[in-house]
């Protein structure tokens, strides 16, 4: 069979014609491309080298051969190997050359598989997300609203609408009233928008919609305006929902009674309310310039940050501790810290939630407290001592007075044996005279405890004790060093800190080592949050503590036999110390030297 020349051999789309025998006569390029063939058809049957094509095709082909002059139609099918595929075509009938030639027809056949993927995929995903389509047409004055913008308005499927009933469904007030300046804006002035907003279903159901609307423009005058509109109820109420839930959150947050914080994984506060700031003294905006590592104190750090690893390695959810921070003026302020860990959709962590109670004064009442037992215990112990005072030293000197008094009043005894027991009988006045004067000098301690406490600077106080006893450091060729600052002052009354400093420095020179070639003595003090130490240390002799040390502060205990020793002076020191709400303690070795630290409340 020849081949009929044709023009559109080239043409950029697939076709055909066949004879009346339904033999190719002729084709396109496209054609062979489309459909995976090669030339050699010329001149085979159409349906031979095609087999697997829609039987509604060769019917409109018959059509067409029978006179009609056009056929078209759409049809999907499946091949032997299970492939779906849909054709499109369009059969029309080409006009005979002569009286005598037979009819030839044009195929223009397509495979519009992923096109019609495409517009399945379309529609279910406008199916899935509730989208529908709109058009208000402003030429023929009329508006076109796709299947699902009915469904959404709960319309029937013949509801013909128009731009005022369209307008009655959005909710009365903010709802319809941004609708109709969005539409008229859109007419006037060609602005799209792009709006969340309810409306009114005719079941009465109020939904939030998504309206979109893009005005087409002709010569600056709109001619029609298309969009989308989308069912977001359950997105919407959700966002509502979760934005309520933040805001109660955030409320809550703000306003809390206890210190919250919301902390960064570098430990960085991202937020911080208003009772935190109260309890620290800081300003919100300088916490957030700082991380918790910054304000904690240093022993507590590391128990923070090992609890603070595993909350990050999943091996906890939450953690408390007791700790402490510095405030503003750098003053301790006592916490119980709570942390838990807030993660994101993927697991990984967003942040830390901190709830911090300060317990400042529970801690403060706390020590107060165990401040009073202790100075109470000691008080005890130091009662008890008296008593033992009061019943046995008092007792052996009315005892030896009894005694010598009968000497004096036995007649019987020769005269020089009575004037001995005169001279025996001042002694033991003496005796008991300076017994009763160490025991008013407890009492009157122990009287003075009720004294308010003054504020005393300590450098001034201890110069002018040195000063008072400048001789007796001369004398004894003794070395005194003072490292006290200027600015220490504490809480006491100015007579017990000058007989604390006095008897604490005596002691040491008088105890001196005098195998050594110098009696060194160093006063020092150093000062924490609450509390002034001041410490006096010396070179000399020392004090056996394992043997001693329970006698230390004894009434009449004495350890080095010295002739002028008394065992009074530390009794005394520390029923001072202790009245004033302070604490004294030794350290000390044989031939090495002692130090004395006595703890006194600070300003």
């Amino acid at each position: 069979m020849t081949p009929v020349k044709s023009v559109f051999q080239h043409a950029s789309i697939p076709f055909a014609i066949i004879n009346h025998e339904q033999f190719f006569v002729d084709f396109s390029k496209q054609w062979l491309s489309s459909f995976d063939l090669e030339s050699d058809i010329l001149g085979k049957n159409f349906f031979e080298a095609m087999p697997e094509l829609p039987e509604e095709l060769k019917i409109d082909i018959n059509y067409c051969l029978e006179g009609i002059k056009n056929r078209s139609d759409s049809k999907r099918i499946v091949q032997k190997n299970g492939n779906s595929i849909w054709y499109d075509w369009k059969v029309s009938l080409l006009s005979e050359q002569d009286e005598n030639s037979s009819p030839n027809i044009l195929v223009i056949l397509e495979n519009v598989t992923h096109k019609r993927l495409e517009e399945d995929l379309l529609i279910k995903s406008q199916q899935v997300a509730k989208i529908g389509g709109w058009e208000i047409d402003l030429v023929r004055n009329t508006i076109y609203w796709s299947k699902m913008t009915k469904e959404i308005h709960e319309v029937p499927e013949d509801y013909i609408p128009d731009l005022a009933k369209g307008l009655s469904f959005y909710k009365e007030g903010h709802s319809r009233e941004t609708m109709a300046k969005l539409v008229k804006d859109g007419i006037e002035q060609g602005i799209k928008w792009d709006a969340e907003l309810q409306i009114v279903t005719s079941k009465g159901n109020v939904v939030w919609i998504r309206a979109i609307g893009e005005p087409e423009m002709l010569n600056n005058k709109c001619v029609r305006i298309v969009g989308t509109f989308q069912d977001i109820d359950r997105r919407k109420q959700a966002q509502l929902q979760l934005e309520n839930s933040r805001a109660s959150l955030k409320g809550t947050f703000d306003n809390s009674s206890i210190g919250m914080a919301l902390v960064a994984k570098n430990g960085k506060f991202i937020d911080v309310n208003s009772s935190l700031c109260k309890s620290l003294g800081y300003s919100k905006d300088t916490l957030l310039n700082l991380n918790f590592q910054d304000i904690t104190h240093p022993d507590d750090l590391e128990i923070d940050l090992f609890l603070l690893n595993e909350l990050i390695k999943g091996k906890r959810n939450s953690y408390q501790i007791e700790k402490r921070y510095f405030n503003n003026n750098r003053q301790l302020v006592y916490v119980i810290l709570t942390v838990t860990v807030e993660r994101n959709v993927d697991g990984e962590i967003s942040h830390f939630i901190s709830q911090i109670v300060d317990i400042s004064t529970r801690i403060k009442a706390e020590k107060k407290l165990k401040g009073l037992l202790e100075l109470t215990t000691n008080q005890n112990n130091s009662l008890m001592n008296f008593a033992h005072i009061v019943s046995h030293n008092l007792r052996s000197h009315a005892a030896n007075l009894t005694m010598i008094s009968d000497f004096i009043t036995d007649e019987s005894l020769g005269e020089d044996i009575r004037k001995d027991s005169l001279k025996l009988l001042t002694k033991a006045s003496k005796g008991l005279n300076e017994t009763i004067s160490h025991l008013n000098e407890v009492v009157q301690v122990k009287l003075e405890a009720d004294k308010k406490l003054k504020s005393i600077p300590l450098n001034p106080l201890v110069d002018k004790v040195l000063t008072d006893i400048q001789a007796v450091i001369d004398e004894n060729r003794a070395h005194v060093h003072i490292s006290i600052p200027k600015n220490i002052e504490v809480k006491g009354v100015l007579a017990y800190l000058e007989s604390i400093v006095l008897n604490l420095v005596t002691n040491a020179i008088k105890y001196k080592d005098q195998s050594k070639e110098k009696a060194l003595v160093s006063i020092s003090a150093t000062e924490d949050n609450e509390t002034v130490v001041l410490q006096v240390e010396d070179n000399g002799l020392g004090i056996d503590l394992d043997k001693y040390g329970e006698k230390l502060f004894g009434m009449y205990k004495t350890f080095h036999g010295n002739e002028d020793a008394r065992g009074i002076g530390l009794f005394i020191t520390k029923n001072q110390v202790e009245s004033m709400g302070g604490k004294i303690v030794v350290e000390s070795q044989p031939a090495v030297g002692t130090i004395f630290k006595v703890t006194l409340l600070k300003k």
